[in-house]
């Protein structure tokens, strides 16, 4: 009998589980733009654990190893900025990523006044591209980073914010919901 994954939110004693496996994850990323020098492959454990308690991580695990991870914060301006989300390279295609992507969108709805969610990846990295236009992500900008690489901005409302917009392109015409005398 097989083991499943289990999501939930991740503490300071997962901090250098998931910097190893953010080591991991973004070997790929360095090879496919030629720069080994990308911020997860040189993060220091002391920023990881910052990012941890300075917003919301969550971590999938296979028994007891971590096996992915998503974090982020939401902003000032109520953008909910997801990042580095990593799933290890033996675990991917098998849906994992969309299922923390979606797990920390529903954390920062139920916690947070998130009114867009926001991430970014390299304009190379198809399935990263693929899995966030499928989740509802369109892109909104792009930043060169330096020879090889440009960064894609993607961007959707939060479900509470599409909401808000229909109501407010309603007007305050008739309660459609009211009971008629």
């Amino acid at each position: 009998m097989g083991m499943s994954v289990t999501i939930s939110a991740a503490t300071e004693h997962d901090a250098e589980h998931i910097l190893k496996l953010q080591y991991l994850c973004y070997q790929s990323e360095a090879e496919l733009y030629g720069d080994y020098r990308i911020e997860p492959l040189t993060q220091s454990l002391a920023d990881l654990r910052a990012e941890l308690t300075a917003g919301h991580a969550l971590v999938a695990r296979l028994g007891d190893e971590v096996v992915a991870s998503v974090r982020g914060r939401v902003d000032e301006a109520g953008t909910a900025r997801i990042a580095k989300l990593i799933v290890h390279p033996r675990m991917r295609r098998h849906g994992l990523g969309g299922r923390l992507l979606d797990a920390i969108e529903a954390r920062f709805a139920a916690e947070e006044r998130a009114e867009r969610y926001r991430l970014f990846t390299g304009h190379r990295s198809e399935s990263n591209l693929r899995l966030y236009r499928s989740r509802g992500y369109a892109p909104v900008a792009t930043e060169q980073r330096g020879p090889r690489l440009t960064l894609v901005t993607l961007e959707k409302e939060a479900p509470a914010a599409v909401a808000a917009s229909v109501v407010a392109e309603q007007g305050a015409g008739p309660d459609p919901f009211a009971a008629s005398a």
